[in-house]
């Protein structure tokens, strides 16, 4: 790295889940970090985590936390970007935001790099730009090769997210739930509506007027942005599932030009960050034990739906903490500092 211009970066909501792994990801791949501060809550202030075996200390975030900062890497709740992703960028701070807060917002780009890489120069708008949902960050990387050659009409999606997804206290309420049930012991459901432990809820966030989860809407919504076509049709069931780490989707797609499962097995195994794990007969197919802490998009079960015309099935599996979060706000940083700062 001699030579080469370094950034001072931190990290917002840096002791939770998608905090943590991000500042792991930034020593993985050898960030060009001159300095690194770690910003959260008052409750988790004084804690200490390491990076580049240098002892950080986690500090209570401020108004004038952002001197000096190049970077901002923000992973705390949407109330808290919303109060201060504007005060970092006010003090030259150019803020990547893991929140819902301004992923749909018109002059706020919304990036998947394997996507639509080109969208990073719109920070200059609001100096922000956004991280989009989990599960749909993992779907467009699998569904953009397919609509550049074949252009897609219609989607349907089925997920089974993870309980890491809704935090740590979700995986400990897996946790605690499947050893109470062992010991024939009662609990309580603190952070889902309902039984995690051997069950499937197919509720994730609020439900909307059109009966619709936030969950579902937010894959809708942006999908049609990321991929630039307000055509494409989009219908969604988000599920809990009883998996502590990994989303797994079920993706049925229409095309307007005929394609054939071989073509797309083809595409697919040519595409920036997608890994094709499908050989049915020798059981290989993506499965979130296999695809827990790694970088890409797994795609398998590829096949024609015969009940449509142009129609092919996929199952598409990612690590939810790292590429639908935490891997990709940096390669977001990494495409900003290469193109634009």
């Amino acid at each position: 790295m001699a030579g080469k211009r370094r950034f001072n970066l931190c990290v917002v909501g840096a002791t939770g889940l998608v905090g943590k792994e991000i500042v792991s990801i930034l020593e993985d791949r050898e960030f060009p970090v001159r300095s690194l501060r770690l910003f959260a809550s008052q409750r988790s202030a004084g804690e200490k985590m390491e990076f580049r075996g240098e002892e950080l200390t986690v500090e209570p975030l401020e108004d004038a936390s952002f001197e000096g900062m190049d970077i901002g890497l923000f992973s705390p709740g949407a109330s808290v970007s919303k109060v201060y992703a504007p005060k970092a960028v006010s003090q030259g701070c150019v803020v990547i935001d893991n929140t819902s807060r301004f992923r749909m917002e018109p002059d706020v780009p919304l990036v998947v790099p394997e996507v639509n890489p080109h969208r990073i120069g719109d920070y200059k708008n609001r100096g922000i730009i956004a991280n989009p949902n989990c599960s749909t960050i993992q779907m467009v990387v699998a569904l953009k090769p397919i609509h550049e050659r074949f252009r897609i009409r219609r989607v349907v999606v089925s997920t089974y997210q993870s309980v890491s997804g809704a935090g740590k206290a979700a995986m400990d309420e897996l946790s605690d739930q499947v050893r109470m049930l062992f010991n024939m012991r009662g609990f309580e459901c603190r952070v889902f509506p309902h039984q995690i432990a051997f069950n499937c809820i197919p509720h994730i966030d609020v439900f909307l007027e059109n009966d619709y989860t936030k969950e579902e809407m937010k894959m809708v919504m942006e999908t049609k942005k990321i991929m630039e076509d307000d055509s494409i049709r989009v219908t969604a069931t988000c599920v809990r599932v009883p998996v502590f780490v990994g989303h797994s989707e079920a993706i049925n797609i229409e095309t307007e030009e005929p394609l054939t499962a071989d073509e797309v097995r083809d595409i697919l195994k040519d595409a920036p960050g997608v890994e094709v794990v499908d050989d049915p007969q020798g059981a290989l197919y993506p499965m979130p034990v296999d695809c827990s802490e790694r970088d890409e998009v797994f795609v398998g079960r590829i096949r024609e739906d015969d009940t449509v015309e142009n129609g092919i099935n996929l199952w598409v599996v990612s690590d939810n903490l790292r590429k639908g979060a935490a891997l990709n706000a940096v390669q977001i940083a990494e495409l900003l500092i290469k193109e634009y700062l």
